[in-house]
């Protein structure tokens, strides 16, 4: 689309004033064509695009900070993961960021919305010298129709500048990378990194911002919903099968990673996926396989063989390869990207230690425990004389997206569960018979039988145990499943091993609920071990 001076005039409101070309709205193979004769990545030979983005192959929260003004100082819960940038230093960054996207040679608008419930939605733009990076946003968010776009104004503006690196001692970073969020000026920089899903979290930071304050909880989690339209949410960390286990052929996707859970139901944030696939296959994950392997879709840091071929189990670049694609890419995807309230929620953990059962039945208060606790284990890395798994403990399950206080998504959390008489799970897709390097993990055959009775009512008159040592309530048998593999102590050889490693994880739990204890109720405090 030609650049009119109605639009200069609507860049001129953040302050830009281009001199190179503007080009608004343009649809995404227009874009990719951009991007190869730009020299931004390369096609494969199924016609997805694939980009490159190494020196950062991640997210770099240590370089996410937000910026201290009045308007929002009292809200945030400062800290390790709420750091805060002056005013004095934002302003500066910003005009360097603004020269930096004056000077370009080409410049790709983007407006679309956050959040498919029209109440809650926020309309977004973004503005990047990177075409490839303008079919990401595209991807990722909810695309208005041309109606809208004629009257959009935009409640959040992302300045994308992938190139541009900051100047610590000038612009008050820690590094040439930032992210910036300012709640004042409703406006995210982003600068000295090309990884593309910066630009989707922080605006999913924005969201878990502005949605508690109108009483919707803001969510981390994939949704699903049976043909009869009962809906599951799926909370979990990296590596434990989040969206694996929700983009299920047997249900209908409503969306994999971002949600609001408002009065009226679930709403998905987003218009896409953006999925992890490292050693992805077709037989395991048919569904991302295909929308992966189509035009459109936006392969991250994924090797092409010499035939162009996407080869995604070569992690020579990085273990955190990505795909992006539209929604409407995956059969059986909700159209609207919305569901009623849920009927059952999973909290999904890898437990490297072999200590939690593969399902157990939550009560409320429990749910909220597990909540906060966002309890997952990584497996021992490679460096010299490491050994044990490592605990991870992520608030909220996407406590680096949280601009609040812990509690107060637990808090919502909690009434919309007892509201709705939602049954709550806690399901461990890691290691049994022993920890990481003594058991083995958990099969995928047993963990989706156990999710899928779980979610038809098939476990809703089982007879329970209670764990001694974390108090859940561990169904006596699910069809399918040997009685022994429900629990785990059963699984060790060494039973007085299991109970060793049992306390040590419990004690991990309680040091790292203790500053949470003193915001939630007596009930909450002792749902833990």
């Amino acid at each position: 689309m030609a650049t009119t001076t109605t639009e200069r005039i609507e860049l001129s409101d953040h302050g830009l004033s281009p001199r190179g070309e503007v080009h608004w709205y343009l649809p995404p193979a227009e874009l990719i064509e951009h991007a190869v004769r730009r020299g931004e990545g390369r096609l494969s030979e199924d016609g997805s695009f694939v980009a490159v983005t190494a020196p950062h192959t991640g997210r770099s929260p240590n370089d996410k900070f937000t910026v201290r003004e009045p308007s929002s100082e009292a809200d945030i819960a400062w800290g390790k993961v709420n750091v805060p940038l002056s005013v004095e230093h934002f302003e500066a960054l910003k005009a360097d960021v603004l020269e930096y996207l004056n000077g370009q040679e080409q410049l790709y608008v983007r407006d679309m919305f956050a959040g498919a419930d029209p109440q809650y939605r926020l309309p977004v733009r973004v503005v990047t010298p990177s075409a490839w990076h303008s079919v990401f946003a595209y991807n990722m968010f909810l695309r208005p129709h041309k109606g809208q776009r004629e009257s959009f104004m935009p409640g959040f503006t992302v300045l994308h500048a992938p190139e541009y690196e900051a100047d610590p001692a000038r612009h008050g970073t820690r590094s040439g990378t930032f992210v910036v969020v300012n709640f004042a000026e409703r406006m995210v920089l982003i600068g000295g990194t090309r990884y593309a899903g910066e630009i989707k979290k922080s605006i999913f930071s924005v969201m878990n911002y502005l949605l508690p304050k109108e009483g919707v909880l803001s969510m981390h989690c994939s949704a699903n919903m049976s043909e009869d339209g009962e809906v599951a949410l799926f909370f979990g960390l990296s590596g434990t099968g989040k969206t694996t286990l929700s983009t299920d052929p047997d249900r209908y996707l409503i969306g994999d990673d971002e949600h609001g859970w408002s009065d009226d139901g679930v709403f998905n944030f987003e218009g896409g996926n953006y999925a992890k696939v490292v050693r992805l296959s077709k037989e395991g994950e048919p569904l991302i396989w295909d929308a992966s392997k189509r035009f459109g879709a936006i392969l991250e840091n994924v090797i092409l063989d010499e035939c162009r071929t996407p080869d995604f189990d070569d992690t020579s670049i990085t273990e955190n390869t990505r795909s992006s694609y539209p929604l409407r890419f995956v059969d059986g995807a909700v159209r609207d990207k919305r569901g009623g309230h849920p009927r059952n929620i999973i909290f999904l953990t890898a437990d490297a230690f072999g200590v939690l059962p593969p399902i157990a039945k939550l009560t409320r208060e429990q749910a909220m425990y597990h909540f906060l606790s966002g309890y997952t284990a990584k497996v021992a890395g490679t460096e010299k004389g490491v050994t044990e798994p490592k605990a991870t403990f992520s608030a909220c399950f996407g406590e680096p997206f949280l601009p609040l206080a812990p509690s107060r998504y637990a808090e919502l959390l909690g009434r919309l569960i007892e509201e709705h008489d939602v049954d709550t799970w806690l399901v461990n897709t890691g290691w049994t018979g022993g920890k990481y390097g003594e058991g083995h993990r958990m099969k995928l055959a047993h963990t989706r039988t156990m999710v899928t009775a779980a979610l038809t009512g098939q476990l809703a008159d089982v007879r329970t145990h209670t764990d001694p040592v974390f108090g859940l309530h561990i169904p006596a048998h699910v069809r399918g499943v040997p009685d022994e593999v429900l629990h785990p102590r059963l699984t060790w050889e060494d039973p007085g091993a299991y109970d060793e490693q049992a306390e040590k994880l419990a004690q991990m739990f309680r040091d790292n609920f203790e500053k949470y204890a003193a915001n939630v109720t007596e009930g909450v405090r002792n749902a833990g071990p």
